[in-house]
């Protein structure tokens, strides 16, 4: 009986935090302000607010999908390649978002080619290198080191991408961050890892490895936990912005709730990498969820105003990709990180057909019936069903009757 293999550093922690960080801030950076270009473009296209939220929403399904196979490349060959096909399937999605002049043309470009390129740029390719590259007692700080950096990114582009789109335009805006995006491709140097042959212990293969994990119960309590993640932080980050407009706040208001967002998170995602190390991952996140749903609540009933919207985005922000770093930690945990990124992949799939629904919806919903409240009522009840979720999963390591032939 044999528990999952490890694998041999091939790079120094240093160097993988630097360059994962970096990558994960551009990256998560971008697009945490896409909600920012709502109104402007459909104003300016003539679109209904469900056009840009389709082509959101496809952005996250695209992701999702791609997700599990560019890890299964990144595990199998290192995730250099994959980081540079990424920068520059992000760099061209956003020119066509700016260019598109039909909804078939920005689904196309800030659907398919950005949700591609945030599949190959972000938490499951660079937390795969993390895993091959920290050793277990500190997985889940470094984890938690590089999600603080993307939500660093939040707090850093949101008012940047405000600023550009009121001083050059939404179009040139666009441009700015294409740019900005191909600076992955030389951070992605830090990352390169030989392939996967080169490291030593058992194989396993991949369909083995893929049969194992659906097979196992708390692999999909996973699953439908960051589903539910999805559905909120997407709804909140595309939508808020409108929301608040709605209701009579100004665009300022908005920009420095989705900063807030961002700034605290930075605080959130680290904590919860930290708490990761003494803590059950399981009761973490499932405090979490429930934490989410209280929050939404209080910020329905209480009197709308600036104040309680920064109260409540500060409060988001702490929870807001707290649930990565240990969602993550318990997949390394329980199988090994021989397939960890193609794993990560494949429950943030799940995370990600949860920010379809909840992107989406939200469009449909209000173009429908003028208003968000369903889909914020929606949001609370699924949070208490992730935290529900969460109390069930086993932290402890699969074991193996053999090793499987690679």
């Amino acid at each position: 009986m044999t528990p999952p293999p490890s694998h041999r550093p091939t790079l120094s922690m240093t160097q993988v935090l630097l360059c994962g960080a970096a990558i994960v801030t551009l990256s998560m950076g971008i697009r945490h302000g896409f909600g920012l270009w709502l109104q402007p473009i459909t104003m300016d296209r003539g679109w209904t607010r469900e056009t840009f939220a389709l082509a959101i929403a496809i952005q996250n399904i695209a992701w999702g999908v791609a997700g599990p196979f560019a890890g299964m490349i990144a595990d199998r060959f290192g995730a250099f390649r994959v980081l540079v096909v990424g920068s520059l399937l992000y760099a061209l999605g956003l020119v066509g978002m700016a260019l598109a002049t039909s909804g078939a043309g920005f689904t196309g470009a800030t659907g398919l080619l950005i949700g591609m390129a945030q599949s190959g740029t972000t938490y499951a390719v660079v937390y795969g290198v993390i895993g091959r590259n920290v050793a277990p007692e500190r997985r889940s700080w470094a984890m938690g080191v590089a999600a603080a950096a993307g939500s660093f990114g939040q707090f850093l582009m949101v008012p940047v991408e405000n600023w550009l789109i009121g001083a050059w335009g939404w179009q040139s805006a666009l441009f700015v961050l294409a740019c900005a995006a191909l600076a992955i491709m030389p951070l992605a140097f830090g990352l390169h890892e030989p392939p996967q042959s080169a490291h030593g212990g058992p194989r396993q293969s991949i369909g083995a490895a893929l049969k194992e994990a659906f097979a196992y119960p708390s692999f999909r309590w996973l699953m439908a936990g960051y589903f539910v993640c999805g559905f909120q932080v997407v709804f909140i980050g595309v939508h808020m912005p409108s929301y608040l407009k709605d209701k009579g706040l100004t665009p300022d208001v908005a920009t420095t709730a989705l900063a807030l967002i961002g700034l605290f998170n930075v605080v959130g995602t680290y904590a919860a990498g930290v708490l990761g190390q003494r803590l059950a991952k399981r009761h973490i996140l499932a405090g979490i969820y429930l934490a989410r749903s209280v929050a939404i609540v209080a910020f329905l009933l209480v009197p709308l105003s600036p104040a309680s919207v920064y109260v409540f985005s500060s409060v988001m922000g702490v929870l807001w990709l707290s649930t990565v770093p240990p969602t993550n930690a318990v997949v390394a945990q329980i199988f090994g990180v021989q397939y960890m990124s193609m794993l990560g992949g494949l429950v943030f799939f799940s995370h990600q057909v949860g920010s379809f629904m909840g992107v989406w919806l939200g469009g449909r919903l209000y173009d429908t019936t003028g208003s968000y409240d369903i889909v914020w009522y929606l949001a609370i009840a699924l949070g208490v069903f992730a935290a529900l979720a969460n109390l069930p999963v086993r932290e402890t390591p699969i074991v193996r009757a053999s090793p499987q032939p690679a």
